[in-house]
């Protein structure tokens, strides 16, 4: 009995010790150039419906119910979403934060399943030549 409590207390003490030493914050990003003049990409971006021809997690489920609060491309714009088939997609709230014209769109991620979490992402469009951008997505959580 002796033997057991002290394999059990060395694995949660282990469990502790590797937890205590893993990242808290996650940080993702990726870039890509366009073929495109940055004022075209920019106008593209902003409007977060467009999200729907690009991004992996909107493709993923298709019938996932959507609801949007304010206009689109605008500060306080938000989208929301919930798949309620689909365990990775899950449901939460994506809100426009800021806009640096030509520059910037921030967001606001509220996450309420898989998880609850909250976290920030943005595109960065930065001019290349006249007909190419490069825009790079980031995600902080």
């Amino acid at each position: 009995m002796i033997t057991l409590f002290i394999v059990l207390l060395s694995i949660f003490v282990l469990l502790y010790l590797v937890s205590m030493f893993m990242g808290k914050e996650m940080h993702i990003e990726r870039t890509i150039n366009m073929n495109r003049p940055k004022s075209v990409v920019f106008e593209y971006l902003k409007q977060t419906k467009n999200q729907d021809y690009f991004s992996v997690w909107n493709m993923k489920d298709p019938n996932m119910t959507k609801s949007y609060t304010g206009q689109d491309g605008t500060v306080g714009f938000s989208y929301s979403w919930d798949s309620p088939t689909d365990k990775s997609v899950g449901a939460g709230k994506q809100t426009i934060t800021e806009i640096i014209e030509g520059e910037r769109i921030v967001y606001q991620i509220a996450f309420e399943r898989p998880m609850k979490n909250v976290a920030q992402s943005q595109f960065l469009l930065k001019q290349i030549s006249e007909t190419e951008t490069a825009v790079t997505w980031d995600f902080n959580g």
